[in-house]
């Protein structure tokens, strides 16, 4: 059984089988120094939020791992490793970053993303995807003129996918002859999608059309109506999206009512 989020997962620690008495408030001791049940129970807890099933056997292995935990705790301790530079740097990190993790999952459950929300988001999703989608191949160089070369072998009559993977650049195309799905002009940068709509079936593009990657040779291969997801395939994914946006927001709310110095300069709230 693997219980997560116990401070030691080391397998000799792991594996330990100890005779552990019951005690009224605390499950165990070691050298004094009580095993909470508020661990215990949190961890448990933790489980069953994960779609495990908490019974005696899983408390059994949580208290013996975290008896384990510690010993190792009390040894470094001994040590005087809690005394070190970058452990204490880097606990004062985790606390920070359990903090944050907490407020954050704090404002979602005070500000969850409505049915209404998601659903508008969904209306809107469908009318940037558009009402036509297009099938294309391409050809991606460096160059204008490794473009211009490509675009005259077409010309002459050179097998477009044959090119397409003696040429192109773009590693999730060129293997497929160039071939780039079915896909909708939202999904491409604004050049290509420009020229690809300007296309008719089976045209090339009469130049070469530059985008942030390079130059690309186009060939339209059809179209057709857009396939939209139904609401219920999409609907997790925009909530994700939403919920993000709503962090976001709020996260620049709190960074202009804040006066930041960094590195001399200073930025502030707007009055």
């Amino acid at each position: 059984m693997n219980i997560k989020h116990i401070l030691v997962t080391t397998a000799a620690l792991s594996t330990l089988a100890l005779a552990l008495p019951t005690l009224a408030a605390d499950p165990a001791t070691v050298n004094g120094k009580p095993i909470k049940q508020v661990w215990v129970d949190y961890i448990l807890k933790d489980a069953e939020a994960r779609g495990q099933k908490p019974n005696d056997n899983m408390k059994n292995a949580v208290i013996n791992e975290l008896v384990g935990s510690e010993l190792a705790y009390q040894e470094a301790q001994k040590l005087g490793i809690d005394k070190q530079a970058d452990f204490i740097a880097n606990e004062e990190l985790a606390r920070r970053k359990l903090l944050v993790n907490a407020f954050l999952a704090d404002f979602m459950k005070k500000n969850p993303v409505s049915e209404a929300e998601k659903k508008e988001a969904y209306e809107q999703y469908k009318k940037e995807l558009g009402d036509k989608e297009y099938n294309a191949r391409h050809i991606l160089v460096k160059t204008e003129a490794e473009a211009n070369d490509v675009l005259a072998q077409l010309k002459k009559g050179t097998d477009f996918a044959k090119l397409a993977k003696e040429k192109s650049l773009d590693p999730g195309s060129k293997e497929k002859g160039g071939d780039l799905g079915w896909f909708s002009p939202a999904g491409m940068v604004k050049p290509f999608s420009d020229a690809v709509i300007a296309l008719k079936k089976g045209e090339l593009t009469t130049a070469p059309v530059q985008t942030q990657f390079g130059w690309h040779v186009i060939k339209m291969v059809d179209t057709r109506a857009t396939q939209v997801p139904p609401y219920d395939k999409v609907k997790e994914g925009l909530e994700r999206t939403l919920q993000q946006r709503k962090l976001e927001k709020m996260m620049l709310g709190l960074k202009d009512k804040a006066k930041i110095e960094v590195a001399g300069a200073s930025t502030g709230a707007k009055k």
